[in-house]
């Protein structure tokens, strides 16, 4: 999604949140000394009392933070975070022949959902959000393919000793996408309050407002509804305006 970019790899030594953390930290500081770019995380797990003191690890400057929203209903942390952009699933239908694109729904395993702990943020101050959030945090903020169904194809040529392809899916494929999408579009926005502000703000016809399906216990508005949602938010990417 990002062919010109430069790519770095960080992993933690361990799937606790400490280690996380710390190859988060690793993560900023090098995007940060390249001049800026974009963190994208593909690990997430249950809120808990206490999170919101975290929040300030994904502030380094010059860094847009992405999260997947889950795979499973309701809101998780990291992606809840005010300070970083939460990507939900979504699910493609295409022509068996032809290949042709045909339809986007909501992805039914996508997580999502409003979180306990987490106030609502500035950007998510639009009238008609307020009446779905109320005071809290709502995710996801975007979404892109996720049904590992209609995922992407991937080549591993070292696990079996020859090259071997399989399909991938999940948030943790349109966590990434999404930061490869922000990357190409240009310039790097300063944070991730900067770049949140920036998506819904945008008034355009950037966005596929996608309205039908279900994640979980949510129901995505029909037609003419709000254009967020709690299975895909905003929607998914149509171009690079506005990102």
């Amino acid at each position: 999604m990002a062919p010109s970019a430069t790519l770095y790899l960080v992993e933690a030594q361990s799937p606790s949140l400490a280690d996380l953390l710390c190859a988060v930290t690793v993560a900023s500081n090098l995007v940060n000394a390249a001049g800026g770019g974009e963190v994208s995380m593909s690990w997430g797990g249950g809120e808990f009392l206490g999170e919101t003191s975290i929040d300030p690890v994904f502030t380094t400057a010059k860094v847009v933070y992405f999260a997947s929203a889950g795979d499973s209903p309701g809101a998780i942390y990291p992606s809840d975070s005010p300070n970083v952009v939460s990507v939900g699933g979504t699910s493609l239908s295409m022509d068996l022949t032809t290949g042709k694109f045909l339809d986007e729904t909501t992805w039914q395993d996508a997580g999502g959902g409003l979180s306990a702990f987490e106030s609502r943020p500035t950007y998510q101050n639009a009238g008609y959000l307020n009446n779905i959030l109320g005071t809290q945090r709502g995710t996801p903020d975007i979404a892109s393919d996720a049904n590992p169904y209609a995922g992407v194809w991937v080549l591993d040529s070292l696990t079996f000793g020859f090259p071997v392809w399989f399909i991938v899916g999940g948030t943790s494929l349109s966590s990434p996408t999404w930061a490869g999408i922000v990357n190409t579009a240009g310039g790097f926005s300063a944070s991730t309050n900067v770049e949140l502000t920036k998506l819904y703000g945008d008034g355009g016809g950037d966005f596929s407002h996608i309205q039908s399906g279900t994640c979980g216990l949510y129901v995505a508005y029909s037609v003419g509804g709000p254009p967020w949602n709690f299975c895909v938010g905003l929607g998914s990417p149509q171009k690079y305006t506005g990102k």
